[in-house]
């Protein structure tokens, strides 16, 4: 077994690491801005509609904030995409040059979600206290809607890499007689969508709440830290039993859709049916498992609802059609630690809607803020984990048993993309730098705004009026630069 394993990395080209290395690289910090991106306009026109039905200066000052961060994410979240769009042909020429035809439109459909988006983004902005209120919310509620469609052109493509889809094979191994819709639409799509979809509401929600949690624990409970705190989180709340469900139904999915796939996120390495679950532990070559806890036969029941189902094993393929014995350790441990971040958020949850239903408050437990303070580092980090799961479970192929990794990596030398790697590096710790320093000065600026007055200051000279510290609606000053 360790020989077949030698010889199998000895077939993968070199440039494959590097290549592999920096994808994973921009993939994971990318995927930190995504969730604001995807449900933070959502979040943000909730706010603003409150605001605007209860007359809430206060709602509609947080609404007008979160709309700057928005911008602000929005702006280094073009950058880390863009270089991602990038990656995709220069990394894996292999995978574009014969498939893209495929798949491509989902691309295509991301690319025009970004520009609708920045054009959207900026009439919000501008928007405030210069058009009518209703005029102005209005013309935010496209945003969320626009959020989702970008959304779905990214993982169309990548439910397709799972299940592909759409076309027929010529006597050349070469995709032809392509059906557009057949190809968006797999049978991984929907799952994988949704899925998605409620994991970025869930971190949105939790990351926003976060903030205002860590407020409260530092003696800031002022209205303003209360309702920056209940509208983010009750929509994370509301949707992490939601998420809990659509992740078990996935996980279901690819049992039925992707076998192998599921074998490494589960360590099975022979089939059978009352398959042991392991909660982490490590998969060998000679398919033992070390450490960890098995839990006899709860596999074949999640699963199939029956001790008796059978589950696929690794061995039922040949050792080039499947994941190696630490892609899959990763793959599982990645998978695991999603489902116990899920598991642990969903407590949180239940804690939040059972006192909201009993007693219409707040929990009064600094335990409870502490949990939401760490509530969306944990879902950022449940995120990253679900995505390894899905890449690194599908090795080794990169378009599911029809093209491997090493088929579609570019020929350019390992050397010189180990180079590029450590630029791209460097880049984005000086583009994350900046967005954290923009951060810190956009709160350091509304913190002083507050101590100075709130969303009703005194009078002020037209030199000292800001975005924040007035009603975002109403006549201006004259002389304003707002």
């Amino acid at each position: 077994m360790h020989t077949v394993h030698t010889v199998l990395l000895a077939d993968v080209p070199a440039q494959t690491l590097p290549a592999r290395s920096m994808m994973a690289f921009t993939l994971a910090s990318h995927i930190i801005l995504v969730p604001l991106g995807v449900a933070l306009p959502l979040i943000t026109l909730v706010m603003h509609g409150y605001g605007l039905r209860r007359g809430d200066a206060t709602a509609l000052l947080l609404a007008r904030r979160w709309s700057a961060v928005m911008a602000v994410q929005f702006a280094i979240g073009v950058v880390t995409g863009t270089v991602l769009s990038f990656e995709f042909g220069l990394l894996w020429p292999g995978m574009m040059g014969r498939w893209g035809d495929v798949f491509g439109i989902g691309f295509g459909v991301e690319a025009w979600a970004f520009f609708l988006e920045a054009v959207l983004i900026a009439i919000y902005l501008y928007g405030w206290r210069r058009l009518p209120s209703r005029t102005h919310f209005l013309l935010g509620l496209p945003l969320p809607l626009v959020a989702l469609l970008g959304a779905f052109g990214i993982l169309a493509a990548n439910s397709w890499m799972n299940t592909p889809r759409g076309f027929t094979l010529d006597s050349a191994g070469n995709p032809v007689d392509v059906k557009i819709w057949k190809a968006v639409f797999t049978p991984m799509f929907g799952p994988e969508y949704w899925h998605f979809v409620f994991a970025m509401f869930v971190t949105a929600g939790y990351v926003v709440a976060g903030v205002y949690a860590t407020g409260r624990l530092r003696g800031r409970r002022d209205r303003y830290h209360r309702l920056g705190f209940t509208v983010p989180f009750t929509l994370a709340a509301v949707c992490t039993p939601v998420q809990f469900v659509l992740g078990d139904a996935i996980a279901r999915q690819v049992f039925q859709k992707q076998p192998v796939k599921f074998a490494g996120m589960e360590i099975v390495w022979k089939t059978a049916t009352h398959q042991t679950e392991y909660l982490y532990g490590r998969l060998h070559p000679d398919g033992t498992v070390t450490g960890g806890i098995g839990i006899p036969g709860l596999d074949s029941v999640l699963a199939g609802f029956r001790p008796d189902t059978r589950v696929t094993g690794l061995t039922s393929v040949p050792a080039a059609d499947r994941p190696t014995p630490a892609q899959a350790t990763i793959a599982h441990w990645a998978f695991d630690t999603m489902v116990g971040i899920g598991s642990l958020l969903l407590l949180l949850a239940l804690w939040y809607g059972v006192l909201w239903l009993r007693r219409r408050r707040l929990p009064a437990s600094p335990w409870f803020f502490r949990a939401a303070a760490c509530a969306g580092v944990a879902s950022v980090a449940a995120v990253e984990c679900g995505w390894i799961t899905t890449e690194v479970g599908r090795q080794p192929w990169i378009v599911y048993q029809n093209m491997r990794v090493a088929e579609a990596v570019t020929a350019t030398r390992s050397t010189g993309l180990w180079i590029m790697f450590a630029v791209v590096v460097v880049v984005y710790v000086f583009v994350f730098g900046s967005f954290l320093a923009v951060l810190l000065k956009m709160r350091a600026r509304w913190r002083l705004a507050d101590e100075q007055g709130g969303p009703h200051p005194p009078k002020e000279t037209p030199e000292s009026d800001t975005p924040e510290t007035d009603t975002p609606y109403g006549p201006r000053p004259a002389g304003s630069r707002l």
